[in-house]
């Protein structure tokens, strides 16, 4: 899309003293006109208005038509500087107002011409429709770079793959601005709203919380262009994700139950209840904590397939790290010994292998290994703590996240308990811990000020 367009839609809004809001209602009421309710919502098309007036990508043809009614002005006029005292800042006019300069000409001769000419323009557009500016393989290869990067990111170096997440969204959304045709269209949300998704589980494993939640956003805007339920429900996972590693633990409940509108059943929906679980627990809600993880079980045994699910890796959820999940939520309700027999549980499947069509992922297993030590800690046994870190301690830096860093923090404190003041392993342990930790990394709440008592 060039420059000048972008220059002239933002202009054009500017002189009428709309704001972007006001103009995407300007064309939903222009579209009605024409008896066309089937646009989406203001939210979608100011943003999709934003990005036109950036030059990211061109409106169709359709929303065209729109801007000239709204701004009413022939077609031919659409791009181009108008005469001074030509802009309307009053209401749009009609649709068919804004083309309807004089009545047609009438008698055979112009009937035949219009008829002709009608006929014509509709197999020139018919050609272009034809032609596409993606192709299948281009298509075959986004679909395969999302897949894969899924399945790497649970064994992966989270940064390495963040920035290659991030150069095949671009990818992606630089193809939008190519002709397509619809199915192309829709595919190619979907994979850039499963591409938002696992960029922003990675930022918050970065470190960076608040970006993951624009990042959300972003992939929101996707999802509801072509009105993608499971990935609606993915994404507000990851927003509550996002929310409840920044410290908001309500609004992570209200993002979960949000999500749970989208998807009901199976394994998306066992990883939402229990991340209401785990919000629950934080606020001090035992008997709510409790109820999330037999809710999620019983949504995990209920049938469900989706796109996501096929593309796995991410977007799948192991019986162990739901079996992680559960035993953290009871381990934040204060539950220590349940909270500890689900970890270990956990740690068991992880050690046995992934079941049929499961795939494992290493972050998480990690931090099963790592709120089991929390636990045996807080019963007093620091040795059987020390082995359950063993591990944890030998993770590459570039394995390491900020959640686990958050969680070893937890843990040092726990270390200042005044059972362990003056034990030579205890103070070896923090001392091990305290050197586990990425500068580089973003820093979670909970993160500071820990590990002093053995200074």
């Amino acid at each position: 899309m060039s420059s000048e367009l972008a220059a002239w839609l933002r202009r054009q809004r500017e002189d009428r003293g709309w704001t972007r809001t006001e103009l995407a209602r300007q064309l939903i009421r222009a579209a009605r006109a024409r008896g066309d309710t089937s646009l989406p919502g203001t939210d979608n098309i100011s943003h999709n208005i934003y990005r036109w007036e950036r030059g990211a990508v061109a409106p169709a043809e359709r929303y065209k038509l729109l801007y000239c009614s709204a701004f009413g002005i022939p077609f031919s006029q659409f791009g181009t500087a108008l005469p001074p005292g030509m802009v309307d800042t009053g209401p749009a006019v009609s649709a068919a107002s804004a083309y309807g300069g004089t009545p047609p000409e009438r008698g055979a001769s112009a009937i035949r011409r219009e008829v002709l000419m009608a006929a014509h323009e509709g197999s020139a557009h018919a050609e272009g429709v034809e032609q596409r500016g993606i192709g299948e393989a281009t298509l075959e290869q986004f679909r395969a770079d999302a897949a894969s990067l899924a399945v790497q990111y649970l064994t992966g170096e989270t940064f390495g793959l963040f920035t290659e997440m991030r150069r095949v969204r671009n990818r992606i959304t630089e193809a939008f601005g190519r002709r397509q045709w619809p199915r192309d269209a829709a595919e190619l949300y979907l994979l850039a709203g499963c591409l938002s998704a696992l960029m922003a589980a990675a930022a918050v494993n970065l470190g960076y919380p608040q970006a993951a939640g624009e990042l959300t956003r972003a992939g929101w805007a996707y999802a509801t262009g072509i009105d993608h339920r499971p990935l609606m429900a993915r994404l507000r996972l990851c927003a509550a994700y996002a929310a409840y590693w920044s410290g908001h633990p309500q609004q992570c409940a209200d993002l979960a139950r949000s999500g749970l509108s989208f998807l009901a059943d199976g394994q998306g929906a066992a990883q939402l209840h229990l991340l209401g679980g785990l919000a629950a627990a934080r606020r001090g809600d035992a008997a709510r904590a409790r109820q999330a993880i037999a809710a999620s079980r019983d949504a995990r045994d209920r049938e469900h397939h989706d796109e996501l699910l096929e593309i796995g890796g991410e977007f799948g959820f192991s019986r162990a790290t739901q079996a992680y999940y559960a035993g953290f939520v009871l381990a934040e309700a204060g539950a220590v010994e349940a909270a500890a027999g689900e970890l270990e549980l956990a740690t068991s499947l992880y050690a046995a292998g992934p079941g049929p069509g499961e795939q494992h992922s290493r972050r998480c297993r990690m931090l099963a290994h790592t709120d089991l030590a929390i636990a045996r800690l807080r019963a007093g046994a620091l040795d059987a703590a020390i082995a359950a870190l063993g591990p944890v301690l030998a993770l590459p830096p570039g394995e390491r996240t900020a959640v686990q860093g958050q969680r070893l923090a937890v843990l040092r404190a726990g270390l200042c308990q005044p059972a362990y003041l003056g034990s030579a392993r205890a103070r070896g342990l923090d001392e091990q811990l305290a050197a586990f930790a990425l500068a580089e990394f973003g820093r979670l709440p909970g993160q500071d000020g820990v590990g002093q008592g053995h200074a």
